[in-house]
């Protein structure tokens, strides 16, 4: 299956701060995303920290995908987000009026951080897409054992 993870890009003070909640016992966290975009389905999702790290830093099980009105799903799911308040989500959308909502759960830092370099000869790609990417499962695990993790 070639859906089977997909690797989302984070700015690092938002991993930051997933990794505080999580650390401090929030169990359900939701990833939002400006507009109706992507991943649409998958088992695991890979957090990729942008500038300046370039790497993969953690992954979770993906439970799903929900996109809407942006008011309404803040009011829904806001407690689940990254963001500290309305203002920060409202600001984040940059005046779009949909936003989606990538739930996940079991969320875990690996033991040694992926850089680009090893993504890059895992995949095959020579830049991480600004969207995101679907990976296989077999791809999955690479990245896990290069992480350090057991598939």
């Amino acid at each position: 299956m070639n859906q089977y993870a997909f690797i989302v890009l984070n700015l690092e003070k938002f991993w930051t701060r997933l990794c505080s909640q999580n650390r401090a016992g929030k169990c359900n966290h939701a990833f939002v995303r400006r507009g109706k975009v992507g991943p649409k389905k998958a088992q695991k999702l890979f957090f990729y920290v942008t500038h300046p790290t370039k790497e993969i830093q953690g992954y979770a099980d993906f439970v799903e995908r929900i996109t809407g009105n942006s008011d309404e799903m803040w009011k829904k799911l806001g407690h689940e987000s990254l963001l500290n308040n309305y203002e920060e989500y409202y600001d984040f959308l940059q005046g779009r009026e949909q936003s989606t909502f990538v739930r996940f759960t079991n969320l875990k830092e690996l033991p040694k951080t992926i850089p680009f370099k090893t993504i890059s000869q895992i995949i095959g790609i020579d830049k991480m897409p600004q969207m995101g990417v679907y990976i296989s499962q077999e791809t999955a695990n690479q990245l896990l054992r290069a992480g350090g993790a057991k598939p």
